[in-house]
């Protein structure tokens, strides 16, 4: 039997972040992973088509270079590099024309004013007054409930942003802060589908933080990308963590966590057991930590009966194409964007989010795609294009509200149904993108979830962003931290507060939490030791 200070279960983006937190204090961590290769939902290989390197789950890291913790690791000196398409995010609408964000708020500004006088000084406003809130707004959304500190820092430069007016903004659905804010379709649906990245449907307080949030974030740090694909930065982590003594163990599944006296002291695989001095840090979907790794009788009753009503977000039905020439868009835009969101309205993408709410799979699916060797050429041949869509589908299924073929089993036949659906939108945008493919793969939630665990039926956010399971909520009431009601073990994954996206926050916060709690618990000993 091994022993560690710490073992870090899951090698995704959280479980790597806390490992490093963990070894720079000076513990023995390890860190063991259930896949065959490291990341989590951080990965890339070449699986589509020869010389194409495909994200296979996330793409674009606004989130991970606002995150302080993040940025505080210095990945840089382990090999990551970051790279930009020359814009963040374009929106096609039919007649050809877009709306585009660029890094430089100016371009954004002109570009939304040449569609509707008046949305470019009403965009530099809005940028104006995320100045002097928005990194303030970011540290407390991704630090421990309740963040004091950066709560504080927030109200003191709130009335620079407009005191109240901002925070009626902040809890203003997406789809209304557009109509509030603009005269033209541009600039709303830029908002309301980067809210759209979320499962909060966009006539829902919350929407319109998150669009914002994501916009801004584009519009400050850009949507970058890691050189060579995704699963790069998943590897400067983990050499960060072998660089300072950490051991990280592939084809590892854990299948239990003991559990001695009330307090998490180890786990279990297959074929041993590995202690844990101090702490397990569970990047694990909340559902499988406690109704798998933990016995039944060492989850708190509470924690047991908050998660009977816990609720993942929807599930992904992803697709990924191989192109041997660039996007032959109706028009080309004036900077071609990284991610491009397709739906022809406002209205049209309300309609397809909440159709999944119904239990429907969507007959004209919103989509997010990414034009990745755009962003990176280093993801395939010169004149030749890496690109995906993917889109939320129902995690209980009631129907199809397209032609009927998809019938919910996701099994081959409803993947490439839906495949062909998603090739369709981009058809109808795109003339002859069809005869541009060389090769395409589509992944449902079954095949999500085979790649990482963490992805209960496709869901890619952890749980729910819905406000009824955030902060205090997440990922049941009364917790909203990585404690887990079990001495010892932390949930560091997107199932806790902050939820989803890759920035680290939920190991960071798990990691401060071991460290904190192992402060104290050497204090009460040494207390009853005199």
């Amino acid at each position: 039997m091994t022993t560690y200070d710490a073992v870090v279960v899951g090698s995704g983006p959280n479980g790597l972040v806390a490992a490093n937190l963990l070894v720079d204090r000076g513990w023995s961590v390890l860190v063991l992973e259930a896949q065959p290769t490291i990341g989590g939902a951080v990965a890339s290989a070449e699986d589509v088509h020869p010389g194409f390197v495909h994200d296979t789950f996330s793409a674009f890291y606004p989130l991970a270079m606002a995150s302080p913790t993040i940025q505080s690791l210095g990945l840089e000196e382990h090999g990551l590099r970051w790279r930009h398409a020359p814009a963040v995010l374009g929106h096609p609408f039919p007649d050809g024309s877009w709306a585009i964000l660029h890094r430089d708020r100016e371009i954004t500004a002109r570009l939304a004013d040449a569609q509707h006088p008046g949305d470019g000084e009403a965009w530099l406003e809005l940028c104006a007054e995320w100045d002097a809130v928005g990194e303030h707004l970011v540290h407390a959304l991704l630090r421990p409930f309740p963040p004091v500190r950066p709560a504080l820092s927030l109200l003191a430069n709130l009335r620079k942003a407009g005191g109240l007016r901002f925070v009626r903004t902040l809890l203003t659905p997406a789809a209304e802060m557009g109509r509030h804010r603009f005269g033209g379709a541009g600039p709303t649906v830029l908002v309301a589908g980067n809210a759209g990245h979320a499962d909060i449907p966009l006539d829902a307080p919350g929407s319109g933080l998150m669009g914002l949030l994501l916009a801004m974030l584009g519009q400050t740090v850009g949507f970058p990308v890691p050189e060579g694909g995704a699963g790069e930065l998943a590897g400067a982590l983990a050499r960060r963590f072998a660089s300072r003594g950490g051991e990280l163990w592939c084809d590892a599944e854990v299948i239990g966590i003991d559990v001695e006296g009330g307090r998490a002291v180890g786990v279990r695989t297959p074929t041993e057991r590995v202690r844990a001095r101090r702490a397990v840090i569970a990047d694990v979907a909340a559902p499988n930590l406690y109704g798998r790794l933990l016995a039944p009788g060492d989850v708190p009753e509470r924690v047991a009966r908050g998660m009977r009503q816990f609720e993942m977000d929807p599930g992904t039905v992803k697709v990924d194409w191989a192109l041997s020439g660039p996007i032959p868009w109706l028009n080309e835009p004036a900077y071609a964007p990284g991610t491009v969101h397709v739906a022809d309205s406002l209205t049209q993408m309300q309609d397809a989010l909440n159709t999944v709410w119904t239990g429907r799979v969507p007959a004209d699916p919103f989509m997010l795609t990414g034009q990745m060797t755009t962003s990176d050429p280093t993801r395939s041949p010169a004149g030749t294009e890496s690109f995906w869509a993917y889109t939320h589908v129902p995690q209980e299924f009631r129907g199809d509200a397209g032609d009927g073929s998809i019938k919910g089993t996701w099994d081959a036949s409803d993947r490439e149904r839906m495949a062909d659906r998603m090739q369709a939108r981009m058809e109808a945008l795109a003339p002859g993108f069809g005869e541009r493919v060389l090769a395409r793969r589509a992944l449902g939630p079954r095949e999500l979830e085979a790649r990482n665990a963490n992805l209960i039926g496709g869901a890619v956010n952890g749980g729910t962003a819905q406000l009824h399971q955030e902060l205090v909520f997440r990922p049941v009431p009364g917790l909203g931290r990585a404690e887990t009601g079990v001495p010892g073990l932390y949930l560091g994954s997107a199932a806790a507060h902050p939820g989803g996206g890759v920035h680290g926050a939920a190991g960071s916060n798990a990691a401060r939490a071991a460290v904190l709690h192992e402060r104290l618990r050497l204090g009460r000993l040494s207390t009853k030791s005199r």
